[in-house]
């Protein structure tokens, strides 16, 4: 007889990941804490520095407001329509999250610079070109990087109501316009927000974005006076007060996408069936929606395959020692990612608020992070000779929410579904991981790797600090190219960059996917 409640808890390890989330959490604090404490005195924000932070929340709040608005006829679109390469086209929509910075920053000069093909037919019709640095061009980039992430969160939430909501709609004779007020309304009120509030944050971290296309003092955003802070004025007390900032704003709108999240739910569970639409609505503003959106997404990448493509077979060297530069980079972040974010997975079947150490690497400086782990190199070594490790540690911090938003859910996943069973066969807890949980996570596990690996691969952050003539990694050469003005031998980098990129994640992707 039982005389008191008591939980069931899988036999999962656990102690690992809260070591490893300590580690995050002192590594971004901590770094915070020497940067500010080797300040000679309290930073003091001036007018450019508020202005700064004026025109980041700015940026970030339209950037995300389009980001979304646009998303929600596209992801409605894919709902609906049922056609050969849908899932072709999803994976694809996925591409320019993946695809580095100053690739796709080349990509959109080329479309809609004062050069590029949209400027080009404007003039046909004597109008004036699109104004790309400063707002306007770091808020088209932003849309250009978000879009598809917000796509995917409410394309999600469109999953997320069962096939027989839509088999009851059907019966009661409900119209496309009773379907979206009574199913789809109540979804988007639910997972619009928590979209918005995503990318939100995202854009508040801005660098390369703000560095390539900022513009100029009135175009910068906070992560970029950080860094100015740190190059020209080595002002460490006002970039840890920036940063404190950054955190704050960032982590403020990361902590609400994780509450809006939470109530994703509202429909019920379904049986799994596939999903049947008898809301036909508009076939023509659908293919509208998602023409539009593969043209805005799919274009700048072609026009950097385009051009680039010429280009590659005479790539200097230097740009190919950049490129195994950022192999090496690439492969041991992908690696630390892997060690930091399994565990914490682990960890979050039971301890739910781990979680939110990758909401704090969302709100944290790179650059501050790469500094104080400088500074506390400074006494035993050169900051210089320690470029590479330093970069692939922020980096792996940085993926670390990405990877813990794939693996998370899977890990409950397998814990709902066999906890019970493996506990009353007597597995131990390492047995249940290597036997239940690795085997069925594995897909998930590699496609978070690769992320990982990819998002590394593209970075242009802390590398722009301190890495020296023969440490520069790929996405930082092409920048001294572009300032170079070689952009025949930037776009060749950028081409073999984003091959790169996408060759490692498809080959940690595909590692998931065999035999998983």
């Amino acid at each position: 007889m039982a005389y008191r409640a008591q939980q069931i808890a899988p036999p999962i390890p656990s102690g690992f990941g809260l070591w490893a989330a300590t580690l995050v959490a002192a590594l971004i604090l901590g770094t915070l804490g020497v940067v500010a404490s080797r300040a000679p005195e309290a930073g003091q924000l001036g007018p450019s520095d508020w202005a700064a932070v004026r025109f980041t929340v700015s940026q970030a709040v339209l950037s995300a407001f389009l980001s979304v608005l646009f998303a929600i006829p596209v992801a409605r679109a894919l709902s609906r329509r049922r056609f050969r390469g849908r899932g072709l086209l999803i994976t694809l929509l996925g591409a320019p999250f993946l695809l580095p910075v100053i690739v796709a920053v080349m990509g959109l000069l080329a479309v809609f610079g004062r050069s590029g093909w949209v400027s080009q037919a404007l003039e046909l019709f004597g109008l004036p070109p699109i104004p790309i640095y400063g707002f306007h061009g770091v808020v088209i980039a932003h849309v250009f990087f978000n879009l598809p992430l917000a796509t995917r969160v409410i394309l999600q939430g469109w999953a997320g109501i069962p096939a027989e909501r839509f088999r009851l709609a059907a019966q009661l004779g409900f119209s496309a316009r009773n379907v979206a007020r009574h199913l789809e309304w109540p979804m988007l009120k639910r997972a619009v927000p928590g979209a918005f509030a995503i990318v939100f944050a995202i854009c508040l971290s801005s660098f390369a974005v703000a560095l390539t296309m900022g513009g100029g003092p009135r175009a910068t955003t906070v992560e970029l006076a950080i860094y100015q802070a740190f190059r020209f004025d080595f002002d460490l007390g006002k970039a840890a007060l920036l940063a404190s900032m950054q955190l704050a704003l960032a982590g403020s709108a990361a902590l609400l996408a994780l509450w809006m999240s939470q109530g994703q739910g509202g429909f019920g569970k379904g049986l799994d069936r596939s999903v049947e639409r008898w809301d036909e609505g508009s076939r023509i503003v659908d293919f509208i929606a998602i023409f539009l959106a593969v043209l805005f997404l799919l274009v700048p990448m072609l026009a950097v395959g385009s051009r680039g493509l010429a280009a590659l077979p005479d790539l200097p060297m230097t740009v190919w020692a950049s490129a195994w530069m950022s192999i090496k980079v690439a492969l041991l972040s992908a690696g630390l990612a892997f060690a930091l974010s399994l565990p914490i997975a682990l960890t979050a079947v039971r301890f739910a608020w781990i979680e939110s150490v990758g909401l704090l690497a969302i709100a944290a400086s790179p650059l501050v992070i790469g500094t104080g782990l400088f500074i506390l190199v400074f006494p035993f070594a050169s900051p210089q000779d320690w470029a590479f490790v330093v970069t692939a540690c922020v980096n792996a911090v940085m993926a670390l929410p990405f990877a813990l938003r794939v693996l998370i859910p899977a890990v409950q996943d397998v814990c709902e579904g066999y906890g019970r069973l493996s506990l009353s066969l007597g597995l131990s807890r390492w047995a249940m991981l290597r036997l239940v949980i690795l085997p069925r996570i594995r897909a998930p596990l590699g496609f978070a790797t690769g992320l990982a690996a990819a998002l590394s691969m593209g970075d242009l952050g802390v590398v722009a600090l301190f890495a020296g003539t023969g440490e520069a990694t790929l996405p930082l050469q092409i920048y001294r190219l572009m300032g170079a003005y070689r952009m025949d031998a930037a776009a060749g980098a950028a081409l073999l960059l984003a091959l790169l990129s996408f060759g490692a994640f498809w080959m940690c992707d595909a590692w998931g996917r065999r035999n998983a």
